[in-house]
């Protein structure tokens, strides 16, 4: 019997974890886009340039970035739920105090507790998908949470926008800090792993394990050293690093762009903004979600899928650099789409990929690693984008630089990665 007509007659309990993750995604990314939609407004109420405007939209980064190698120890320690109930209630505080700060240090410090309190989403998430999902499952269950980062650009802009301007930036900052506080009571009460979900069954627990990777308790984890030499894990890493260059260019900067390089009024650019984010989303559910599992599903060769749509999506996100010539909306909005539709595309695979070529035991260091090499690059390209439009009063060689490292991206994919498979098993020594 085919695997598709089994998992037909399977409970359905864990896809209520799968919307769990992306809720709490698409709460977070609220946070995170509300910089870019208070960009002109935080510039009057404290008196500052573009550049110093590139180093508070990276502030969130640092402490973030800082934490991810730390919290995938700490993840695989203590589990997904502990440490999210600590991240969430963190996040919630840090967008209470954003609002209610009064000068620019302690925004620089709200936006620092919020990188602390996010740190541990994506790796955990990825854990919980990996401890929830058997193997031809996880590309579509990781897109729920993956794609809820794009669509909360898509609805999160223009949603936070009409608030801002009709009752201004402290009061955008208080409203997504009620929005995080209700997710953290809500996963709270719902988050449990399988071995702690009561009303888990029989059936559902069989299938969840029928098909995962073989998992034994005896085996100790890998040091973290080790899995920094491993070959995937460096090109894991490249790639994911490029992407996330790109995904915060055009999350912290996208409406500034559209309003001043190509003048588009304020609220305008706001509703612009998420064009590309909306393709964004269809292209992580649909591409890099469901099609990479109905594939697997009907016999394709997983890896081969999987590397296919990774490598591919990661080539149209080479359309950016149509966006450095473009010179009106409509261009703009047009490449800008390609490039962030292709990565999105490959984003959900990569983000499963932890589970696939790290064992139980080591898959939230794994987490951990590509999602340090992405704040790091999120950082760059927050502060690198504030000196190049300083500088140049133009856009085309931020999207240039990103090109070039999407660029080394696609080498680590094709060259590092490899098959994506679980490594062969060392023996263990007491």
């Amino acid at each position: 019997m085919a695997v598709e007509d089994q998992s037909a007659r399977v409970p359905r309990r864990r896809w209520r974890i799968a919307w769990l993750l992306g809720i709490g995604v698409l709460v977070n990314y609220f946070d995170r886009v509300n910089l870019s939609v208070s960009h002109d407004s935080l510039i009057v109420a404290f008196g500052i340039s573009n550049v110093v405007f590139g180093y508070l939209s990276s502030a969130y980064n640092w402490t973030y970035a800082l934490c991810q190698l730390p919290i995938g120890v700490v993840l695989d320690k203590f589990g997904v739920r502990r440490v999210g109930r600590i991240g969430t209630f963190l996040w919630s505080v840090a967008s209470f105090a954003a609002a209610l700060t009064p000068n620019l240090g302690g925004f620089f410090g709200a936006r620092w507790l919020l990188g602390i309190g996010e740190a541990p989403t994506f790796p955990a998430n990825a854990k919980a998908i990996g401890l929830w999902f058997p193997q031809h499952e996880r590309s579509f269950a990781t897109a729920f949470f993956d794609g809820a980062a794009k669509l909360a650009s898509a609805i999160g802009v223009p949603l936070i926008g009409i608030v801002l301007i009709h009752v201004g930036w402290r009061w955008s900052f208080a409203f997504t800090g009620i929005i995080s506080l209700a997710y953290f009571l809500y996963f709270w009460r719902v988050y449990r792993d399988p071995e702690e979900d009561a009303k888990l069954t029989v059936a559902e627990r069989l299938h969840i394990a029928e098909h995962q990777a073989p998992f034994d308790p005896d085996e100790k984890p890998s040091p973290l050293a080790r899995l920094l030499a491993q070959p995937k894990v460096i090109g894991l890493t490249l790639g994911m690093g490029a992407y996330n260059y790109i995904f915060y260019l055009l999350l912290y900067w996208l409406p500034s762009y559209l309003s001043a390089a190509l003048h588009i009024d304020l609220l305008h650019s706001f509703e612009y903004t998420s064009v590309p984010w909306l393709i964004a989303s269809a292209a992580d559910f649909v591409v890099g979600g469901w099609m990479v599992d109905f594939l697997v599903q009907r016999g394709w060769n997983a890896s081969g899928v999987r590397r296919v749509v990774l490598i591919g999506g990661m080539a149209f996100g080479l359309g950016i650099l149509g966006a450095a010539h473009a010179h009106d909306a409509a261009q703009a909005l047009l490449w800008i789409s390609i490039s962030i539709g292709g990565l999105s595309a490959a984003s959900p695979v990569a983000w499963s990929v932890p589970s696939l070529i790290a064992r139980r035991s080591d898959v939230g260091k794994v987490g951990g690693i590509i999602n340090f090499s992405g704040q790091i690059s999120g950082i760059a390209a927050s502060i690198i984008t504030g000196y190049v439009v300083a500088a140049t009063h133009s856009y085309a060689w931020a999207y240039r630089i990103a090109a070039i490292y999407l660029t080394l991206g696609i080498a680590g994919y094709v060259f590092l990665l490899g098959k994506i498979e679980m490594p062969e098993r060392r023996p263990s020594h007491p």
